[in-house]
């Protein structure tokens, strides 16, 4: 069987509902509701799981780890070995302050650059994972702490633009799980800095 694992990253529980440190989740979330797709708890892996049964043969995991962000790669290798997928057949999204709000980039190297979860990912599974990263643009202003940027809530502006680009996002997602990371990359990247600014 072919198991492709989807995970989106964020903090668990109401108080952080809308920051912009759960939009992996807010995504993740979004393509499931696309596919009529129902959560459940695993406890033992200690995330939430949405199975998307393709057609027979090919079955996509949506995960959400319910470990808090800085412990998302335990969750995730626990899951990776239990079904037996090699860490390149998972695809992570999750917010990313060096793209710009509403914009994604596809990726499979680098460092984890701050971000907890990313470098949590890294110290339990290694490289090799591919990067749904989704913009939040950069700390305003400039010297406001990254912890506090990422924990805070979107303005009800940015909220309206993300609830816009939502779509967008799954079609992007979907895009990258169908058609691959080369297509996607290819795709999305250059979106990224061919499409026309917004006034």
């Amino acid at each position: 069987m072919s198991i492709t694992l989807i995970a989106g990253l964020g903090n668990p529980g109401r108080e952080y509902l809308g920051t912009r440190h759960n939009l992996g989740f807010t995504v993740v979330e979004a393509l499931a509701a696309a596919e009529g797709l129902k959560w459940n708890t695993e406890s033992r892996f200690e995330t939430q799981i949405a199975r998307w049964d393709v057609r027979p043969g090919v079955t996509r995991l949506l995960v959400k780890p319910q470990t808090f962000m800085n412990d998302s790669g335990r969750a995730l290798r626990a899951l990776l070995n239990f079904h037996k997928i090699e860490v390149e057949a998972l695809i992570v999204a999750y917010d990313d302050l060096t793209i710009d709000l509403g914009r994604v980039k596809v990726s499979v190297n680098g460092s984890a650059g701050g971000h907890n979860g990313v470098a949590s990912l890294l110290e339990h599974l290694g490289s090799g994972f591919v990067r749904y990263r989704l913009g939040i643009g950069t700390p305003r202003p400039a010297a406001m702490d990254i912890k506090d940027f990422v924990l805070e809530k979107f303005s009800p502006e940015q909220t309206i633009l993300i609830d816009q680009k939502l779509t967008t996002f799954v079609d992007g997602l979907r895009l990258l799980i169908n058609r691959g990371q080369a297509e996607a990359m290819n795709t999305l990247n250059r979106r990224e800095h061919h499409e026309p600014e917004q006034a």
